[in-house]
Parts: structure tokens; C-alpha cells; sequence
């Protein structure tokens, strides 16, 4: 299955056990997993479990970043209390500030409280299996329309390379045809001066001597082995497409080496349709590689 590494899933239960839960996963394209989980302080030991848990679902490439919301909406033993110390230095700042500045004292409840580090949010430890099983369920819901999406996006992509892939097939034909012609014509165009050459000095034309610098001139020009490889590069990629694995770092591999032979065949050309099929080539195969950055 061809997964996009962008995407985005979210999922929402609302009051199980005192708590509306909300979490979504967001990914952009990464060369490797760089997984990032936001969540309240006071659910911070759940941190590493969710990321762990998040990479053992399949998702194995991409910038991914994971929000899991807690808002609690019926207390169930927690309790908030005050940090003394930082309170008071806090509010100590606050007068500095109006004093200093000649601020208006506008220093209430409200405003200190707009502060959430004075605050000490506890709760029962035994609480804690429980908040991962409230968080779970919507943690799975939300990781499935995560990975569907990516699966939709992959497929789109899939079939736009597909098609860009047959194109470059085509151009590789159009090429292999040219390459021959091109031969046949430097034949009889060479054959066609060196008659009128030695023609002119009274001299007989030498058969031999024609199929040699051919000979040569076919050697020099020759892009067989390069179109072979072509070949094979091309039913290698599609089979890569059947793989039920992520593909992106093969696919991106073996278009190195598919644009490698487009060069060689470039760098060999000694004829101008040559060289304008391989910049055909090369644009598609440009656009192929800005599409499989985006692959898992």
C-alpha cells in the first residue's frame, strides 16, 4: 500500500469518565520518523507510551506531530493547589513592572491567575492505567483516519507517477527508433561525401573503409546497454508498487538510477531530437522525484 507522508486525522469522545478527549495527528514530509507529542502537563507521563504507541501502528517516515486534549468536565479526585512561593514572586514582578513603568494597578485574582504555572494540578496515581484507556480508543479512531487519508493521497500519487513513468517509456522508444535512424543516416551521408571526394582525385571508393569509421561512429553513439537498463529500471519501479512496505527511499533510489542512463543517453547524443527527448525525459522525471518526497 503507497502511503502520502501528509496528512491529518483527528478524533473527539466527549464525557467518558469526567473528560472530553481530542486528538490529532498531523504529517509533513520527513526522511525518517521525527514523531512529537503535545499534551497537558498533568498527563505528561502518558507522553512516551502515546509516541510508542503511535510508531508501532505502521507509520514509519514523515515530521508527525500528535495532540492529545484533556479537558476535564466533572472532577474525579483531582485537586489544584497553589504554589506559594512562585505566586508571590509572580506578583511581586507585577508591582515591580506597575511601579517602574507607572502602570495602572490592575493586579486582581484574574490576572494572576492567567499564570497557569502557580497552579499544581494532582491527581490519584491510581488513576493512571485508567487515563490510557480513556485515551486510547480515541487515540486509535484518530491514528485510522490518520492512516486512511495518507492511503487515499498515496494512491493519487501513485497513479499520477504511473502515468508520468509511461510517458518517460514512451520517450525511451522514441529515442531507441532515432538512435538507429541516426546511424543509418551518418552511413549514407559519410558513404555520400567520400565518394565525392575521392571522386574528384580519380580514386575508387573502398567499401571497407566506409563499415569501419561506421563501425566506429556506432560504437561512439550507441545507447543499447542504456536503454536496457531502462527497461529493467521501469519494470522494477512498478513491481516496487506492489510491495506491501513502505517504498518511498527505493522508488527514490531507483530513480537515481533511471535519471543516470537518461544522462549517459544525453552525453552520447549526436542528434538534435536526442537531446530535446532526453530534456523531455529529465522534466518528467523531475516531477516524478518531487512527487515520491512525498511517499512513506
Amino acid at each position: 500500500m503507497i502511503r502520502s507522508m501528509t496528512a491529518f486525522g483527528r478524533a473527539v469522545s466527549s464525557g467518558t469518565e469526567g473528560k472530553n478527549i481530542t486528538v490529532e495527528l498531523k504529517s509533513v514530509n520527513n526522511r525518517y520518523l521525527d514523531c512529537t507529542v503535545k499534551i497537558s502537563r498533568i498527563y505528561s507521563f502518558l507522553e512516551d507510551r502515546i509516541r510508542q504507541y503511535v510508531q508501532a501502528s505502521g507509520i514509519s517516515r514523515g515530521k508527525l506531530d500528535v495532540y492529545v486534549g484533556v479537558d476535564i468536565v466533572e472532577n474525579v479526585g483531582m485537586t489544584i493547589d497553589i504554589d506559594g512561593a512562585l505566586t508571590a514572586s509572580y506578583i511581586g514582578a507585577l508591582k515591580r513592572l506597575r511601579d517602574e513603568f507607572g502602570l495602572k494597578d490592575d493586579i486582581s485574582v484574574m490576572t494572576v491567575a492567567q499564570n497557569r504555572d502557580i497552579f499544581n494540578v494532582r491527581k490519584p496515581e491510581e488513576d493512571t492505567e485508567s487515563d490510557w484507556l480513556v485515551i486510547k480508543p480515541v487515540l486509535d479512531e484518530a491514528i485510522a483516519a490518520f492512516l486512511k487519508v495518507r492511503e487515499t493521497e498515496g494512491e493519487r500519487l501513485k497513479a499520477d507517477i504511473l502515468t508520468k513513468l509511461n510517458k518517460i517509456e514512451s520517450i525511451a522508444s522514441r529515442i531507441a527508433a532515432c538512435s538507429e535512424a541516426d546511424t543509418e543516416a551518418y552511413r549514407a551521408k559519410f558513404e555520400a561525401r567520400l565518394k565525392a571526394i575521392l571522386a574528384d582525385n580519380g580514386v575508387e571508393l573502398n567499401p571497407s573503409l566506409v563499415l569501419t569509421e561506421c563501425a566506429i561512429y556506432a560504437d561512439r553513439v550507441a545507447i543499447d546497454e542504456e536503454l536496457v537498463r531502462l527497461s529493467c529500471h521501469f519494470k522494477a519501479f512498478r513491481e516496487i508498487f506492489t510491495a506491501d512496505e513502505p517504498v518511498g527511499r527505493k522508488l527514490d533510489f531507483l530513480l537515481q538510477e533511471i535519471n543516470r542512463e537518461t544522462n549517459t543517453i544525453g552525453s552520447k547524443a549526436n542528434n538534435a531530437e536526442i537531446a530535446s527527448l532526453v530534456v523531455e525525459a529529465k522534466s518528467e522525471l523531475e516531477k516524478i522525484r518531487e512527487q515520491i518526497q512525498n511517499i512513506e
